[in-house]
This record gives structure tokens, C-alpha cells and sequence, in this order.
């Protein structure tokens, strides 16, 4: 018998422990090498765990939904063993099979949001209609919305039948119908509790925390965006082609801080008991959404990424959140957070600190409204934007020509190429 532990894999420092969502083998069960055992849910991200090699399951110590910390031992893994043998009566003949032999779906490739989605719904991925080699996430849903109204039809159909043969046709006059309805009908009003995600409390905590810790003040601004808007509408199909990426707003917006963070050093630090923390390097979180709730992967030394550098990176950073596939150490760290509430459709907001960062920007979406230049009302297109900062560091004569940099910049991209 040769023994290999299976142990939770090592987390950062900023996360304490991660829960065990669900088994895909069970003990007994043949694993192949690089196989998902188990997936983690840590306050951040989904880790799998794989199979070191091949072999036999044989013992799960942590059961789903248990509480574990790094390098901890959850499972044992057997790779001199052979499979559990299972006997199946058959027309008075024993039919003698491994687990691993029985009937199995087609290969399919899924993601953890999806293998998630299976684990809740009791769906198999492979069995899902779906487009190539791979299930995806919208597969999942669609095929739970129909088996949802497969199950209304049905609810429907009984109600029907227990209508038609039960009462009798003057039961079913309005009135009667009326009267035969409960008294209390606010209590049997449909409702449904489910418990908060790890995301989901940690979102929670850090926000309390945040409001409680700090003192949060907000400055606005509006910039106008016909200089980029008319800019980007001139390169964008230049720059996709040698690219290989669209050229969007984030990256404009993405520089534009940098050099106003490099104006005013104190936004891009952080307060450490009753030390200042100043930071000489631009690590920028980009909010992106993701199944599970907003997260905040970190574009490492943005002062040396190209425009496609960072519109790349932003890319990938948003299919792998949807997929649920950043890591901890993508989403650890960061000096400023941007976050653009416009892809939504917000016109206006405060955002809240995303400690221990002492600023965050809020993008908002662009709309044409009535502005004045050179004594004449013209319309352009002007996006609301938003700081918010701990005022107990900056102070709001900073936080002001801070956001006017990020103003100026944007209104006149040239800066950004002769760095003023």
C-alpha cells in the first residue's frame, strides 16, 4: 500500500480557512492522476484539488461543507490499490462490474461554476445540451430554466385534474372559490432561504468594516468624453487588427489614474496602525463581476502596461471570473480599486473603500447632455465620476485635484503621450 495525503492547498495570509464544497469521488472510487477530488471555496475564489497520481480513494477525513485550513489532510489516497468491485443482481445472474465501468456520460470539459450549478441542480453536465467539448455556465441555466417549467406544467396539469374530478360543477362558481380560500394567505406567499456564500459575507464584513473603520468622503466630477469617444472611434479597428483586442474606456481611465497617482502620491497609500504606507509601485484592481458576486482581480506595475496590455488583461480577468477560475493570488493586494457602474447603467454613486486601500474611482455611464463651451450650448457626451477616500489620510484639497487630473487627462489624451 502506498498512502498519499491529500491536503488542502496552501492560502494566503489574508484568507484564514476555506469550506469543502463537493466530492466528485468517493472512497473506493479509481481516480486518474490530475483528476478533480474536491473543489475549495475560499472568502475569494473556488480552488480544485486535484489527484497527485493515480490510484484508489480510500478515506475522505472532511466531509462537504466543512471548515478547513491550509495544508490541512482531507482525503486519502491509496496508488497501489484497485477499485471497489460492485455486484448487481440481474435476472438471477450476478453481474460482476467496476464503478469505473459503468455507463458514463460522453467526455465533456466544465468549469467549477458549472460543476456547481450540477452539484445544486442534480444535473449532469455531459447530458446538457451544449456546442462542442464543453459545457458552459449558460448551458446549465438554460437547461434548469426548462426543467423549471417542465415542473410548473406538471404542478399545473395536477391542479387541473384535481379540479375536474373532485368538485362538482357548482363548486366552481367564483363565489364559492372565494370562499374556499384560507384566511391567512400571507403566510403560504411562496419564499425561499438560502444561505449567504463566503463571497457573499466576506463582501458583507469588509463593507461594515470599511464604513466603520474609515472616514468615507466622496468628491464628483464630470468629465466630457467626446476627445476619447471621437479618438477611439478613429483607431479601433486600426488597433484590433495589430491587437488582437478592442480598445475600450478602462484603459484610457486605467492610465489616466496612474499619472494622477503619481501626482498625488498619498491616494496610493495605505494607513497601518498610525503609519502612512506610501507604495512605489501602481497596482490597480479592476471590479468585475462574477457568478458568485463582484470581485477584484489586480493589474500588477500598470505604469508598465501598453493600452492592449491592460484592455488583455481586463479581458481575461472577466471570462475567468465568470468562469470562477482567478486565484488568490490574482485578487490579493492592490494600491487603488477602480470600478465602472456604467456597464449597468448607473448615471451616479458613492463607492465604498476596499481596505486596506485609502481611495476607489467610480465610472459611471455616458450619456449626451447640454454643455457650454466658448458661450454656446452643445451636447456631448459626458460621464459623472466619482473618489471616494479616506479622509482621515487625504485630505479633500488632494482628493480633488486628483480626480481634476483624471478629468483633464481624459479630456485631453495627449497628456498621457507627452506624460503632463
Amino acid at each position: 500500500m502506498a498512502i498519499e495525503k491529500i491536503k488542502v492547498p496552501v492560502l494566503s495570509e489574508s484568507v484564514a480557512d476555506a469550506t469543502l464544497l463537493n466530492w466528485q469521488k468517493q472512497p473506493g472510487e479509481a481516480v486518474q492522476e490530475g483528476e478533480i477530488l474536491v473543489e475549495i471555496e475560499t472568502d475569494k475564489v473556488i480552488l480544485e484539488i486535484n489527484a497527485p497520481q493515480s490510484g484508489t480513494l480510500t478515506e475522505i477525513i472532511k466531509p462537504e461543507g466543512e471548515l478547513v485550513q491550509s495544508e490541512e489532510i482531507i482525503a486519502i489516497l491509496d496508488t497501489n490499490a484497485t477499485p471497489t468491485v460492485v455486484s448487481k443482481p440481474v435476472s438471477d445472474k450476478t453481474v460482476t462490474t467496476t464503478v469505473t465501468h459503468l455507463e458514463a456520460p460522453p467526455p465533456t470539459k466544465t468549469s467549477p461554476a458549472v460543476r456547481k450549478i450540477a452539484a445544486e441542480q442534480q444535473l449532469e453536465p455531459a447530458f446538457v445540451p451544449h456546442q462542442g467539448d464543453r459545457v458552459t455556465k449558460a448551458d446549465m441555466l438554460q437547461q434548469d430554466s426548462k426543467m423549471s417549467e417542465s415542473r410548473d406544467l406538471n404542478t399545473q396539469n395536477v391542479n387541473v385534474y384535481k379540479t375536474t374530478e373532485f368538485t362538482s360543477p357548482a363548486q366552481n362558481t367564483p363565489s364559492s372559490v372565494s370562499k374556499e380560500q384560507p384566511k391567512d394567505t400571507l403566510s403560504q406567499r411562496p419564499r425561499e432561504r438560502v444561505p449567504m456564500t463566503r463571497l457573499r459575507k466576506r463582501v458583507a464584513d469588509r463593507l461594515l468594516h470599511a464604513q466603520h473603520e474609515h472616514a468615507i468622503l466622496t468628491t464628483f466630477n464630470e468629465i466630457n468624453m467626446k476627445a476619447i469617444v471621437d479618438l477611439r472611434q478613429k483607431y479601433k479597428e486600426v488597433f484590433e487588427k495589430k491587437h488582437g483586442v478592442k480598445l475600450g474606456f478602462m484603459s484610457f481611465f486605467t492610465k489616466a489614474v496612474v499619472v494622477a497617482l503619481q501626482k498625488f502620491p498619498i491616494i496610493n497609500a495605505s494607513t497601518e496602525g498610525d503609519d502612512i504606507i506610501y507604495h512605489g509601485y501602481y497596482d490597480i484592481g479592476i471590479a468585475v463581476s462574477s457568478p458568485r458576486g463582484l470581485v477584484v482581480p489586480i493589474l500588477r506595475d500598470v505604469n508598465a502596461m501598453s493600452f492592449s496590455d491592460i484592455e488583455k488583461a481586463i479581458g481575461d480577468f472577466g471570462r475567468r471570473a465568470r468562469d470562477v477560475q482567478l486565484s488568490i493570488e490574482e485578487l490579493t493586494g492592490g494600491t487603488f480599486t477602480i470600478t465602472n457602474g456604467g456597464i449597468f447603467g448607473s448615471m451616479l454613486s458613492t463607492p465604498i473603500l476596499n481596505p486596506p486601500q485609502s481611495a476607489i474611482l467610480g465610472m459611471h455611464n455616458i450619456v449626451e447632455r447640454p454643455v457650454a463651451e466658448n458661450g454656446q450650448v452643445v451636447i456631448r457626451p459626458v460621464m459623472y465620476v466619482a473618489l471616494s477616500y479616506d479622509h482621515r489620510l487625504i485630505d479633500g484639497r488632494d482628493a480633488v485635484q486628483f480626480l481634476v487630473t483624471i478629468k483633464n487627462v481624459i479630456e485631453d489624451p495627449a497628456r498621457l503621450l507627452l506624460e503632463i
